[in-house]
């Protein structure tokens, strides 16, 4: 708990004087019970003065005001104070998220990060909003109207006392058996997102399979299965009031029939102070059920904090180089004996990779659906680490390269065309911030974009959600602009054409090649598209078979031409 603290610093004041306001008003709450008694023992039965029981009355009043006032205040600091402290968390886990590799990534998942982000760190939000308003007032509620019960008569007192810790016994027990299952109801929710997540994103996949029905069937199962443990839940926490209701009233019962005894005795008790512990009695009842229904809140809050906090307390495998410098005399990329496999398997994606590619050249690789092509390049700009072996940038180690000067070096263009919702400029200008017209105008040209762009409306066209408005040769087309605008030294194309016919993927690769001193590897499932690159590495199964240029490869290795064959035949 206390590493989230540093998230509330800048909202003390409204914490500390929110819990402050709420203080006094549960004081002038204790308190009215008093000159109740008052009212009733002198105003009324001794001395039976009409100006007396006003005069109570208009204390009361004013009390009831104050109260209001401070309620107001404490309401309006905690909604400062938990929103700020929400926004904080939220931005710091964003931040931290993005510092992650794909590593931990891949560990957690995508739709449990996005519940992570949004429904946990609400329900904390929601926790620190009622530890302000409600955790200071009903607990000391409970305390003190056990306290005054104690001075009106001390066993009265006790048998409160007794009362208010049977309440809490069963509020520990209701709390004990529903903590693990908010825990659950919350991976549930993950699972739950994610199905959600899959089919709105592959809604076309799914209608075109007519798979409506069979999707809806596993998002039935999941929705049911949450349904379950929130049923499950409810059932539990259901017992919370009756039991709580139950002690209280049978408490109040009591206590009346003590009242009467003790009216009988020689020492006495007055009216007022029958009234007064009725209306404690009353105040310890409703301040226990505002503690159960806090501690179902905070259940989930602590259950949200725990989960947050795992995200929290990944740390990056990939750690921050020195200030190093690319030296441009030096090979763009060199691979020593690298070997490289995904977490949670012990398999090998790729072994012993061994190459150098110089700089300004053209690289092409090529091999089957799975022999480690994009896996190769993601080691580049260090989105993986290697697990054996060293992949050395401009001659050095990508290791000792600050991240942010290291992927500055590059332009990637990933298999699926990932587009960003805005403009045509904000997204050219994610390869470089400051980039003019002009040069995004460039960028478009080189990537055969500038005709459908300037038709559609300039660079000031809208984007939608992942560029839907763009059909998919387009969208890889405005990929490579963004990747191109930069200027980058190395230029990384996974499998970035497939959706462009022949003639424009020749007349993108022509463009680029005119590029000056960049390098250029082009993964590729067309040996059309690689044929003219200065060398060509041939993968199969995480291994690089074969080298060379076209000519040299399809005379001495079969596999290379066996791709080749296969697709001059088709």
């Amino acid at each position: 708990m206390k590493r989230y603290l540093v998230y509330l610093r800048e909202y003390k004041w409204y914490c500390i004087l929110g819990a402050a306001s709420k203080w006094i008003e549960a004081v002038l709450e204790l308190l009215v019970p008093l000159v109740m008694a008052n009212i009733i023992d002198v105003g009324i039965t001794a001395r039976g003065s009409i100006g007396y029981v006003l005069a109570g009355g208009g204390v009361m009043l004013a009390m009831g005001a104050v109260g209001f006032g401070c309620a107001i205040f404490c309401q309006r600091s905690a909604s400062i104070a938990s929103q700020g402290f929400g926004t904080n968390v939220r931005n710091a886990l964003f931040r931290h998220i993005n510092t992650l590799s794909y590593r931990e990534l891949d560990k957690i998942g995508t739709a449990s990060l996005v519940t992570r982000t949004t429904n946990d760190v609400n329900q904390m939000q929601s926790s620190v909003a009622m530890i302000i308003r409600l955790v200071v007032r009903a607990p000391f509620i409970a305390a003190g109207a056990v306290v005054l019960c104690f001075v009106i008569d001390w066993q009265i007192g006790l048998l409160v006392t007794v009362i208010s810790v049977l309440v809490g016994l069963v509020l520990w027990v209701i709390m004990h058996k529903t903590v693990p299952c908010y825990a659950k109801n919350q991976k549930k929710l993950d699972r739950l997102t994610q199905i959600t997540n899959e089919n709105l994103e592959g809604a076309r996949v799914v209608r075109a399979f007519s798979r409506r029905e069979g999707e809806r069937a596993r998002f039935d199962a999941a929705a049911e299965d949450m349904l379950d443990n929130s049923l499950r839940i409810g059932k539990i926490s259901a017992w919370l009031n009756p039991l709580t209701y139950a002690i209280v009233n049978f408490g109040v019962a009591l206590i009346l029939a003590f009242c009467d005894f003790k009216v009988h005795t020689p020492a006495g008790f007055s009216s007022g102070d029958i009234v007064a512990l009725i209306n404690y009695m009353a105040q310890i009842l409703n301040a226990m059920i505002v503690i159960s229904n806090l501690i179902s809140l905070f259940t989930k809050g602590y259950a949200s904090m725990n989960r947050v906090s795992e995200v929290f307390d990944l740390k990056s495998c990939l750690a921050d180089g020195e200030d190093a410098e690319a030296d441009f005399t030096k090979p763009a990329v060199e691979m020593e004996n690298v070997s490289f496999s995904y977490a949670g398997t012990e398999q090998y994606s790729l072994t012993g990779v061994t190459l150098t590619i110089p700089r300004g050249a053209t690289v092409g690789v090529i091999g089957g659906t799975g022999s480690g092509k994009s896996t190769l390049v993601n080691l580049l700009p260090r989105l993986y680490d290697a697990s054996c072996g060293r992949v050395k940038i401009f001659g050095r180690d990508v290791k000792e390269y600050p991240m942010f000067a290291l992927r500055q070096l590059f332009g990637v263009v990933p298999q699926n065309a990932v587009l960003f919702s805005g403009t045509v400029r904000s997204n050219l200008r994610w390869g470089k911030s400051d980039a003019t017209d002009e040069e995004m105008n460039e960028a478009l040209k080189t990537a055969c974009a500038y005709d459908f762009i300037n038709e559609k409306g300039g660079l000031d066209q809208a984007v939608t959600e992942a560029g839907k408005n763009f059909s998919g040769g387009q969208r890889q087309r405005l990929t490579i602009a963004r990747a191109v605008v930069g200027k980058p030294a190395i230029l990384i194309l996974d499998d970035s054409c497939s959706a462009l016919d022949f003639a424009t993927d020749a007349q993108v690769r022509k463009n680029i090649s005119e590029l000056t001193d960049l390098t250029t590897i082009i993964i590729s499932q067309r040996a059309s598209s690689i044929r003219g690159a200065d060398v060509i590495y041939v993968m199969e199964d995480g291994k690089v078979v074969g080298s060379g240029k076209h000519a040299e490869l399809y005379e001495n290795c079969p596999l290379y031409r066996e791709i080749c064959d296969s697709q001059t035949r088709a």
